[in-house]
């Protein structure tokens, strides 16, 4: 329950430096003005009666009921030092507001305690906002059902759209909106879950995409190795093989007689070149003989051996004798010459060359060098068949170490938790909604249940109700009306049915409010039927509601009606309160 207790003025509006104090007792007060400054005979007019309402929609939301300058809502003689303070309790908890101006201040104490926060003195909107939180009453709605006043639009002049705003809070639809707001930071809560794990996971992924690159390189570089050990084995293996064909013992044996056939290929060559050679040295020779005793036996018959002439001095004797000594030595040189080309025949007799001897090694050395080889070729065998791939600890240290999981729970739980949310968010906002329908669908039954009861208490006949689509319907024996076909006194008994039947859906959905205001609703254009029936209904919240209810007016003849009346006095320009019961 929402109880305000007290009220304090001073220096607000014509209320003077002497603070003013009001209780809000649960009885039917009449407030009554008298301006003492106009004489005996003086108006009841702007003496301050609203001050009261003006004064606690101050201390409550910040402003007046009506479009007053803060500035100007500050006593003009005074002209500082405006406070006005208010104490109320909800669900048990007592709470006071303190607020002026000149200087600006602006407290708010729970259970005695004041409430300081950063940036909370001085009208700060959180400290408001704080505070419409405690009331849970916009002041719109405040002005609907806790002070009613002339000067506030009724309800039924008011836009459609300001219309829907009005009974949207009073069904509860409003409060379907704020929670929607709520949802709506939680869902960019989920939102921002969901971006940072696609960014987490996206991040592993590429992570993961790099490694998985490196891999694949060295996968291929492990592939290539493995290619190659297998080569080179293969052809250490082929090598090996075919050098085992070769008998290398027979291979030194070969090279060995090939030596020797070389030899003796050479030695037959150059006895064939020998033997040549000396067959013509001895040809020659023979020719040489043959000639020169020839010419020996033309001599001998003193013939000239080179013109046939005679010859008979001494000189013939001496041709003679070189010629016959040329013989002699040609003949031993001629023997001697026969005698190397026998030898020479004969050396060549005792050669046997034969076939070639074939080899698979171009020399010697290399044939002696094959095992060696063979040994060297078993040995690399060996040690690349036994050789491990560097590449494979490395790509499952990579594997098992770098390469990381991608957990996908938390983004699946957001993801489901977003979807649950955003299907709640259309619960609360979608016009269509059947949560939405359910609560007008109830909550329009219980209104117009009310406004049906307070239209018949105030004695008026049309039959006024609410539409599903939150338009209002005003009928009369079957015909349409507007509302501004209404009178001036039918038009303030729909006011203020409309107004306590709002009362009663906002204290059945929420919470009972212990104050009221009628400030002159009933004074303009009502007859007295109308204000009779009124009053009744005021007596009646009095005493089955407990309410604590202020009926501000004009109309002296209504003292005899309630018990309790609070004079409002204006006097030298200062407005004072004192109830009388």
């Amino acid at each position: 329950m929402l109880q305000i207790k007290d009220l304090t003025i001073k220096n607000f509006m014509s209320v003077g430096n002497v603070t003013q104090a009001v209780a809000f007792e649960n009885d039917l007060t009449l407030v009554l003005g008298e301006n003492l400054d106009l004489g005996a005979n003086g108006s009841r007019n702007g003496t301050g009666k609203t001050t009261i309402v003006n004064a606690l929609s101050y201390a409550l939301y910040g402003n007046a009921l009506t479009r007053i300058k803060l500035g100007n809502l500050i006593n003009k003689t005074n002209d500082k030092d405006m406070l006005v303070s208010v104490d109320f309790a909800k669900n048990g908890i007592d709470y006071r507001i303190e607020r002026g101006r000149k200087p600006n201040i602006f407290k708010l104490f729970i259970n005695g305690q004041e409430e300081v926060e950063d940036e909370s003195q001085g009208e700060m909107r959180e400290t408001q906002k704080r505070v419409d939180d405690i009331l849970g009453l916009s002041h719109e709605m405040f002005k609907h059902i806790v002070a009613l006043n002339t000067y506030t639009e009724p309800f039924l002049n008011l836009k459609a759209a300001d219309q829907r705003a009005v009974i949207e809070e009073l069904l509860g639809i409003t409060l379907l909106s704020e929670k929607a707001d709520v949802l709506r930071e939680i869902i960019k809560d989920s939102k921002d879950v969901i971006k940072k794990e696609e960014f987490r996971i996206n991040a592993i992924k590429d992570s993961n995409g790099r490694i998985e690159e490196q891999l694949r390189q060295m996968e291929t570089k492990s592939k290539l190795w493995n290619q190659q050990q297998l080569d080179d084995v293969q052809g250490y293996d082929i090598a090996i093989k075919e050098l085992q064909k070769i008998d290398i013992e027979s291979e030194v044996l070969a090279h060995k007689d090939l030596e020797t056939f070389v030899v003796n290929e050479k030695l037959l060559h150059d006895l064939d070149s020998a033997i040549l050679r000396l067959k013509r040295e001895q040809d020659s020779k023979q020719v040489l003989i043959d000639k020169t005793e020839k010419e020996i036996v033309m001599l001998k018959d003193h013939k000239c051996h080179a013109c046939g002439q005679d010859l008979h001095d001494s000189k013939q004797e001496t041709i003679l004798k070189i010629k016959e000594t040329l013989v002699t030595d040609t003949t031993v040189e001629l023997q001697e010459i026969k005698t190397e080309h026998d030898a020479a025949v004969e050396g060549k007799g005792n050669i046997t060359l034969g076939d070639k001897p074939k080899t698979f090694y171009p020399t010697l050395e290399e044939a002696l060098n094959h095992k060696h080889t063979l040994d060297n070729l078993n040995e690399k065998l060996t040690t690349r068949a036994m050789e491990t791939n560097p590449y494979t600890e490395q790509i499952e240290s990579m594997r098992a170490d770098t390469l990381q999981e991608i957990d996908y729970e938390v983004m699946n739980e957001a993801t489901r938790k977003l979807d649950h949310e955003q299907f709640l968010l259309k619960l609360l906002t979608d016009k269509d909604s059947f949560v939405r329908k359910q609560i007008i669908s109830q909550n329009l039954a219980f209104l117009n249940q009310k406004l049906t009861y307070y239209i018949n208490a105030t004695g008026l006949r049309h039959i006024i109700e609410f539409k599903d689509d939150l338009t209002v319907e005003i009928t009369d024996l079957g015909k349409d009306f507007d509302f501004d076909n209404l009178s001036r006194g039918e038009k303030n008994r729909v006011i203020l049915s409309t107004s306590w039947a709002f009362r009663d859906v906002w204290e059945n959905l929420y919470n009972p409010i212990n104050l009221l205001f009628v400030d002159e609703v009933i004074d303009s254009g009502m007859d007295d039927a109308g204000v009779e029936n009124s009053l009744k209904v005021l007596k009646t919240m009095t005493r089955e509601q407990n309410k604590s209810v202020w009926l501000i007016s004009h109309k002296n003849e209504l003292i005899s009606r309630v018990n309790n009346v609070m004079r409002v006095v204006k006097e030298n320009g200062f407005t004072n309160f004192s109830k009388e019961v």
